[in-house]
C-alpha cells in the first residue's frame, strides 16, 4: 500500500486541538471495516469513517485512534505475507509513524492501553466495528447512539469540524474543480435519446479520472421531482429537464455537492424558464443572506419567501408571500431544507444527528417542509454550507390528505397545469462563509439560463 501524500502538520494540529478539548478524558475513534458484498473477499469500496479521517488523513481499515492525556496513538493490524502477495508491500509501523506524525502500535495491544480507563467513543456506522468497540470498552456501542460518556467527545468533534482549516479548504476546492469538469461533461453528453446512465457515466468519468470518487450516489434524472432518485435507466427526451445532483470527493475524502437542471433540447421552454428563474432567484437571495452571524434557518426562510413571491407572480400560489410562508404553503413545491453542512461528509456529521446540525436549545420544527431543515446554527467564518432551493410537483404531496386543505386553499390548479413540462428543478451551490460574507465555491458551474443552454448545446 503506497503512502499517499498528506498534510501531516494539519492532522497533527487537529489531534492536538481535540486532546486539548478533552483534557484528561481518553477517546477512541474507529476507522471502520470493510463490508462484504456477497462473499468475504468481494468487498464494497472502503471509505474511512470521517471522524477518524479528519484526525489521521489515511484510509486504514480496522484501525483505531486513541487520544489520551494530550497524546495520540494509532493502533493497526500488522501486515502479513498474504497482504504483500495480494495487495503489495505494506508500510511497517515506523514508516507509518513517520508519515502520520503519531505513535503506531499493534492493534492487539489496544486492550491493555484501554484497561482501567473510562474511554469515550463515537459509534461507527457499521455494526461490525461497533461490536469491536463494545468488546474493547465493555459497554454497548451501537450506530447512531451516544452514551452520556460519549457526548463530550461528540461536542468536541463538532466544534472542530464545524469550521474548516486551510488544508480542508484546499481539498474542498480540489473536489469542486473536479465537479466543474463533471458538469461540463454531463451537459455536453445530454441530448434527446441518451439514457440518464450515459450522462451519469460522462460525469463520473471526470471524477474517477481525477483520482477521486463520487461523494454520494449520483442523481441524474428527468424525474427531478423524485428528490433522492437513485435510478438511471430513463431516457432523455425532447422537452425534458434533466436534474443532475453530483459531487466529487477529493482523493483525501473531502466532498462537494452540486445540482443543476438543464433542458435536454438545449432550450428551456417559456414555462420551464419561468420556474427556473424563480428557483434561481431563491438560490441567489439565500446566498446573499449567508454571512457571519446569520442564522441558517433565516437563510432557508429567505429562499422560501423568494419561492413564494415567484409563484404568486406566476399565479400558481394565491395569497401574500409572507402569509404563505407562515402557513407553509410554499413547501407544497419546496418541501426540503435549503441545504446542509458540507465537509468530509456530504451531509457533514449527520452521523451525530441534530446534535451537529442544530445549535444547543434549537429543535426541529414540526411544520411540513421546515421539519426537513438539516441545519439551524449561526454561521461563522470557515463553515461551508450548501444552498439548494428547488421547485417540484410531487404527486405524493398533493395526494396526502393532511396537505390537501393547504393545497386547496393556496394552489391554483388550473394555472399549475400550464406548467406541466416542469417536474422538478433544483439549483445547488457550495458556499463558504468568509470573514465578511460568503464565497460561492461552485460559481464556475453555469446556472444563468442562457449559460446553461449554451453549455448543453456545446
Amino acid at each position: 500500500m503506497p503512502l499517499r501524500p498528506l498534510d501531516r502538520a494539519a492532522h497533527a494540529a487537529r489531534r492536538a486541538r481535540l486532546a486539548a478539548l478533552l483534557g484528561d478524558r481518553p477517546a477512541l475513534l474507529p476507522a471502520g471495516a470493510h463490508a462484504p458484498r456477497n462473499y468475504a473477499a468481494n468487498v464494497f469500496p472502503f471509505r474511512t469513517a470521517s471522524h477518524f479521517l479528519y484526525l489521521v488523513g489515511m484510509p486504514l481499515p480496522g484501525a483505531m485512534l486513541r487520544v489520551a492525556r494530550g497524546e495520540a496513538t494509532l493502533y493497526v493490524t500488522p501486515g502479513t505475507a498474504q497482504d504483500a502477495l495480494w495487495h503489495g508491500p505494506q508500510p511497517d509501523f515506523a514508516a507509518l509513524s513517520a508519515h502520520l506524525g503519531c505513535a503506531v502500535r499493534a492493534l492487539d495491544t489496544l486492550p491493555d492501553a484501554l484497561r482501567g480507563t473510562d474511554t469515550a467513543t463515537l459509534p461507527a456506522v457499521d455494526l461490525a466495528t461497533c461490536e469491536r468497540q463494545s468488546a474493547l470498552l465493555s459497554r454497548a456501542v451501537r450506530p447512531g447512539t451516544l452514551a452520556p460518556i460519549d457526548e463530550a467527545l461528540a461536542d468536541a468533534m463538532i466544534a472542530l469540524r464545524l469550521t474548516h482549516d486551510t488544508a480542508a479548504l484546499t481539498s474542498m476546492r480540489s473536489a469542486v474543480a473536479t465537479t466543474e469538469r463533471a458538469f461540463a461533461a454531463g451537459m455536453r453528453a445530454t441530448r434527446p435519446g441518451v439514457r440518464e446512465s450515459a450522462v451519469r457515466a460522462a460525469m463520473e468519468y471526470e471524477i474517477v479520472a481525477a483520482g477521486g470518487a463520487p461523494a454520494y450516489g449520483a442523481i441524474v434524472s428527468v424525474h427531478g421531482e423524485v428528490l433522492h432518485n437513485d435510478t438511471h435507466f430513463g431516457t432523455c427526451a425532447e422537452g425534458d429537464l434533466l436534474l443532475a445532483d453530483v459531487g466529487a470527493e477529493s482523493e483525501d475524502g473531502w466532498a462537494s455537492d452540486v445540482t443543476r437542471t438543464w433542458p435536454v433540447s438545449g432550450r428551456y421552454t417559456p414555462t420551464q424558464r419561468a420556474i427556473y428563474d424563480v428557483v434561481l432567484a431563491a438560490n441567489r437571495a439565500a446566498i446573499a443572506a449567508v454571512r457571519p452571524g446569520a442564522r441558517y434557518r433565516d437563510v432557508h426562510m429567505t429562499a422560501a419567501r423568494t419561492i413564494a413571491e415567484g409563484l404568486v407572480a406566476l399565479g400558481i400560489l394565491r395569497g401574500e408571500p409572507d402569509a404563505l410562508v407562515t402557513a407553509g404553503a410554499h413547501a407544497l413545491f419546496f418541501p426540503h431544507g435549503v441545504g446542509h453542512l458540507l465537509g468530509l461528509d456530504v451531509h457533514d456529521m449527520e452521523d451525530l444527528g441534530d446534535r451537529a446540525g442544530y445549535a444547543p436549545g434549537r429543535t426541529r420544527s414540526t411544520q411540513f417542509g421546515l421539519s426537513y431543515l438539516r441545519l439551524d446554527r449561526d454561521l461563522a467564518p470557515g463553515m461551508c454550507v450548501t444552498i439548494e432551493p428547488g421547485f417540484y410537483v410531487v404527486p405524493a404531496i398533493f395526494d396526502d390528505p393532511a396537505l390537501a386543505p393547504l393545497a386547496a386553499q393556496y394552489v391554483d390548479r388550473a394555472v399549475l397545469a400550464r406548467f406541466a413540462d416542469v417536474r422538478g428543478i433544483r439549483i445547488e451551490d457550495d458556499v463558504l462563509v468568509t470573514d465578511d460574507g460568503a464565497e460561492v465555491l461552485t460559481r464556475a458551474i453555469p446556472k444563468d439560463a442562457p449559460d446553461v443552454e449554451a453549455a448543453v448545446r456545446g
